[in-house]
């Protein structure tokens, strides 16, 4: 790693989750609004033979139609070249049984045994961090998920959660980050970093508008690449931060795949991190 303006340039495509031995893809796959479902398991598919094999998910996502088709996407591949990411509404924490009944419904959806990381997806209003945590924690000691994390938690609530973990560790955050959506980068990104924590990037491409910009497409030129694999190689430049950008069009994954295997410069690094 060199150092760069604000962190270390990370030239790794397999970053580690959390403090575990195990590592993951830098990109992998998101299912939020999925409009044809044929069409998202071919692309979802055609992810997992790319090797970008994570693939996100969450009950919420149409009503938990999203993880019926992931489901069917395990089916195709096989259970072991999947790592699957699912996210539990946050009153589902309220209590170790509700969390577990939750989970398990999820799995039954989702055609599985166990999932591979299971996240809160928001903090949920109302229901002390500690008890959202220890519900948390309650769905690996019955066997429900390999990992736990949380999702949207940010600064002062992720220290909290952090603080809250008895047996188990919080191993990943999912948080919207951007090229053009930095905030993560002022707080929750260096804790993140600080406790080894997994950053999973969501609506990294800001639904298309990286494309509008006129510096990422400069950029995208002196590398003849594209404006999304530029906005895509930004994050996973940055330690311990992956993205799971979404798309049911298998060019448009083989295009994600190509944010891989290279990294800007850090002069272009600076001049995005200025964006």
């Amino acid at each position: 790693m060199i150092s760069l303006n604000k962190f270390s340039l990370d030239y790794d495509d397999k970053k580690p989750l959390g403090n575990t031995s195990e590592y993951l893809p830098a990109i992998g796959v998101g299912t939020w609004g999925i409009r044809n479902n044929s069409s998202a398991i071919e692309a979802l598919t055609y992810a997992v033979e790319l090797g970008l094999n994570v693939i996100d998910t969450a009950e919420m996502y149409q009503s938990g139609k999203a993880e019926e088709i992931v489901g069917l996407v395990v089916k195709r591949v096989g259970r072991d070249r999947v790592f699957i990411v699912t996210k539990l509404f946050p009153e589902r924490f309220s209590d170790d049984k509700v969390a577990i009944k939750a989970a398990e419904a999820s799995l039954r959806r989702l055609g599985i045994r166990y999932a591979d990381l299971i996240l809160i997806h928001w903090p949920a209003s109302g229901i002390p961090i500690g008890t959202q945590i220890k519900s948390l924690e309650a769905l690996i000691e019955r066997g429900l998920t390999r990992y736990i994390g949380v999702s949207n938690f940010e600064g002062k609530t992720l220290r909290e959660a952090l603080e809250s973990v008895k047996k188990h560790e919080i191993v990943a955050d999912q948080v919207k980050y951007s090229v053009l959506d930095k905030r993560v980068e002022d707080d929750t990104l260096p804790i993140c970093i600080e406790n080894k924590i997994t950053v999973q990037a969501y609506t990294p491409l800001e639904k298309g508008n990286v494309l509008r910009n006129k510096i990422i497409l400069n950029v995208a030129k002196k590398y003849r690449k594209t404006g999304i694999q530029v906005a895509l190689n930004y994050i996973i430049s940055r330690p311990m931060v992956t993205a799971i950008p979404k798309s049911e069009r298998k060019e448009r994954i083989e295009e994600f795949s190509g944010s891989l295997g290279w990294r800007l410069s850090q002069e272009d690094i600076k001049t995005l991190e200025a964006l």
